[in-house]
């Protein structure tokens, strides 16, 4: 799948998430480890009732449903009424390691939120609550088991106490842990994962000299420098924590539980900008927010714990796109892609338009769902050369328009075609003089462009009688 992550992985566990499918285990990189943040896809599957059309739109769609949720219920954990709160609240919410687990559909923040809602009902003294919702969290992701001390209540010289306690942590982690002997003996152990955790502080030091490294790449700098200051944001997070204890405070405790996984973490869970990171400490940024509204802390503390935001700007910015796909459509039921074939140079695009350039013209290609049903689609086509010349557009080697282009763009309204079984082509020709782009022989020879295609679908008419 272009442009494809981790998070395709779950979306297709929520088809079957007794993991017993015989396709999970030649489509999912390690099932065993991908298998064991089953909550989600269970949740997606559930949600769907089980029906293939619906799951992959559930799955979709609950990252973004838990976005609102921590939304909200960050609002209340910090009681926003003020702009110190509201800082604390937007530096959460629009984090890097919040909006890449939106942007990519993976478990960070799904697990963030029962994770939150746990140690929000451990201090208000309602231990079973804050346990279930701690299994929750740690069945989404199994490093939420880490905020396991934010449930401690009582204290650490009684024996009482200590063993109430041990119960606790034994009954959150009872879930995760039924899952992963019924992963074992459905699937066998999990090989992947192993370097997610290493010798203290190596995988943090060497993301410090990468991230310092990157300022020096000159493609990228708006990426080099938000990372940064994310991996800045991170160091102040683990620093605040460190030097201002409140070991009575379950926030506290949960922040200095993810301190200690900051360190042990490997290079693959630091590799990259901005990182995974981010994303698997989340609590760790949470709980800092927390405390530093609470304690009022300093606002130079506040805004340092924070300065992951840019970064979560840029990756609102700068969704990532199949380089190869221009434009689709969902209407009537009926859904339509439209990608670059062969002889197009590839996607280009701005804040307002989509195009692509080729020498003398390319395939367009149209994929079509439903599979099973002729689609009708009427394209149009935005062309322009910049010499003057004559273009085509044909379908299964059949012309069904032709005329003059020019510099200036020229909108055309095809014919209606049908795509059956899914697919359609359209070729696109031209016989305009290429120019060169730019000086040197190895520029790009520019013949024609097509800017912002569009298409209209409905159903094909039945030839049945």
């Amino acid at each position: 799948q272009a442009g494809g992550y981790d998070g395709q992985f779950y979306a297709q566990i929520a088809y079957d998430p007794t993991l017993t499918s015989a396709e999970l285990k030649t489509t999912i990189d390690d099932l065993a480890y991908r298998g064991r943040r089953i909550l989600m896809p269970a949740v997606a599957w559930v949600l769907s009732a089980g029906r293939p059309g619906l799951i992959m739109q559930v799955y979709s769609m609950f990252n973004i449903a838990c976005w609102f949720a921590l939304a909200a219920l960050l609002w209340r954990i910090l009681a926003v009424d003020d702009a110190r709160r509201f800082v604390a609240w937007l530096g959460l919410v629009f984090s890097a390691g919040a909006v890449s687990s939106v942007r990519l559909a993976l478990t960070d923040l799904p697990a963030l939120v029962p994770l939150a809602v746990a140690v929000w009902a451990a201090e208000r003294s309602r231990p079973r609550p804050a346990v279930a919702w701690l299994a929750a969290a740690a069945l989404t992701r199994e490093t939420s088991l880490a905020a396991w001390p934010g449930l401690w209540s009582g204290t650490w010289r009684s024996p009482a106490d200590v063993g109430r306690n041990l119960l606790r942590g034994l009954l959150a982690a009872a879930p995760l842990l039924a899952w992963l002997a019924y992963i074992r003996w459905k699937i066998g152990p999990n090989t992947s994962g192993t370097g997610n955790l290493d010798w203290p502080v190596t995988g943090f030091i060497d993301k410090w000299h990468d991230s310092v490294v990157a300022l020096f790449h000159p493609a990228f700098p708006a990426l080099a420098w938000t990372s940064l200051l994310a991996v800045v944001g991170l160091t102040a997070q683990a620093l605040f924590i460190v030097v201002r204890p409140r070991p009575a405070d379950p926030w506290w405790r949960v922040g200095v539980a993810f301190v200690l996984l900051l360190a042990l973490l490997g290079t693959p869970v630091w590799e990259g900008l901005p990182g995974a990171a981010l994303r698997v400490l989340l609590p760790l940024n949470l709980a800092c927010n927390v405390l530093a509204v609470r304690t009022r802390a300093p606002l130079a503390w506040l805004l340092a714990c924070n300065l992951s935001i840019f970064a979560g700007a840029l990756t609102l910015r700068d969704v990532p796109h199949d380089r190869r796909e221009l434009a689709a459509n969902r209407e009537h039921g009926a859904a339509c892609i439209v990608r670059l074939g062969s002889g197009w140079y590839g996607r280009e695009d701005s804040s307002r338009h989509v195009w692509s350039w080729s020498e003398s013209g390319g395939r367009l290609i149209l994929d079509c769902w439903p599979r099973t049903t002729p689609v009708r689609i009427q394209a149009t086509l935005h062309l322009q050369c910049p010499t003057p010349g004559t273009v085509t557009v044909l379908q299964g080697g059949q012309i069904i328009w032709s005329g003059p282009v020019s510099r200036s763009l020229t909108t055309v309204s095809l014919p209606a075609v049908v795509a059956a079984g899914g697919h359609a082509e359209l070729e696109v020709a031209t016989d305009a003089k290429p120019v060169r782009e730019a000086g040197g022989t190895d520029a790009r020879l520019l013949g024609l462009a097509l800017y912002d295609p569009a298409v209209n679908l409905s159903a094909a008419p039945s030839s049945r009688p």
